[in-house]
């Protein structure tokens, strides 16, 4: 899967420059952009605004909080002077993507505090997209952004939204900016970044529907594979994740989490929900490693802290697990986490790790 965000802002930018060089003559303060209350000018100053500052965080590695800045256009400038700063800080975000490592992730409120450097540039992306449409709008010109485009925004920042007939009337629903049939008006929303929890040797990557559907595919969904390549098992849950996400049934902090070494960033197999919580609070957790990975503990660690986050929730009670009879390595793993036998067939033994 290839390194995805620095050429598509630069497209994204591009072809919104592109439509709105068209009408810098005309008055963008008299005219409201669209749904929005901003006019199309302070909309067109606010796409700036996020295009920097997200490239500020992929740069100053902000942890806690936006980098403390923001920008200011000098007095008497145009449109055609503030479509020159869309372009130049859309230049910058995309220079910070290409630069800042796959693993980097920088502080964003939505919804679990961080975002890597594809998720910046997907933002970015979908804040050009979507306020060159209100800007579009307000000033009675077409615009449809490239469909890749958009789909490439939803399967990164909306895994919980279903896919519609078409991605760009999609993304505009699922922002409040437009209508599906058989789907209710969208009146709030937010940006759906993967959640991303910490080990002592490892950090758990959230999969997004873009990485699930590359994996499924036989791709390494944009991760370095220990041993060339991840397991089959990995590939099996990649495909339930994408089935889930063109269903409209994932919940992304209940699906797949690829384990990265944070020595060098290797990929050392998956772990994950085989979905939400039942109606008991009662969750199943699944694992694999690749070959090179196995008998250094990277499974039992990952499994506490994936069971510690799990069980820290209100809507969990206990979690389960099945392990083949005949896969011993596994059943110790379950059993230095805590879990304990419950049940077991032919084939299988059950556990439960209780709250």
């Amino acid at each position: 899967m290839r390194a995805w965000g620095g050429q598509e802002v630069e497209q994204a930018v591009a072809g919104a420059v592109a439509l709105l060089r068209t009408v810098t003559d005309r008055d963008w303060e008299g005219v409201r952009a669209g749904r929005l209350e901003w006019n199309c000018r302070q909309t067109a100053e606010h796409v700036a605004s996020d295009l920097i500052a997200y490239a500020g965080q992929l740069a100053g590695r902000a942890q806690s909080a936006y980098v403390p800045f923001e920008i200011t256009l000098d007095e008497g400038t145009d449109n055609a002077g503030a479509l020159d700063v869309i372009e130049a800080t859309g230049a910058l975000l995309a220079a910070a993507v290409r630069t800042t490592p796959r693993d980097v992730r920088a502080f964003h409120p939505y919804p679990f505090r961080s975002a890597d450097r594809e998720g910046f540039a997907a933002m970015g992306v979908a804040e050009v997209l979507l306020h060159t449409h209100d800007i579009a709008q307000g000033l009675g010109l077409d615009y449809e952004p490239p469909t890749e485009l958009c789909e490439d925004v939803l399967t990164r920042l909306f895994p919980h939204v279903r896919p519609g007939p078409a991605p760009w009337p999609t993304l505009l629903w699922a922002t409040g900016r437009g209508e599906l049939p058989d789907r209710a008006p969208v009146t709030e929303w937010r940006w759906s970044n993967p959640l991303v929890i910490p080990a002592e040797r490892l950090t758990l990557q959230g999969v997004t529907p873009a990485a699930a559907r590359d994996l499924d595919r036989g791709g390494d969904g944009g991760f370095a594979w220990v041993g060339g390549g991840p397991y089959e098992g990995t590939r099996a849950a990649a495909g339930m994740v994408a089935k889930a996400y063109e269903s409209g049934v994932h919940r992304p902090e209940w699906g797949m989490f690829v384990l990265v070494r944070r020595e060098d960033g290797g990929a050392v197999g998956a772990m994950g929900f085989h979905g939400p919580p039942d109606g008991e609070g009662r969750a199943e957790v699944g694992y694999d490693l690749t070959e090179p990975a196995r008998g250094h503990g990277y499974a039992t660690e990952a499994l506490r802290a994936l069971s510690a986050w799990a069980l820290a929730r209100d809507d969990v009670r206990r979690l389960y697990a099945r392990v083949d009879r005949d896969n011993v390595p596994s059943q110790r793993v379950v059993a230095r986490v805590g879990f304990v036998q419950v049940a077991a067939d032919e084939e299988q033994l059950a556990y439960e790790l209780p709250l």
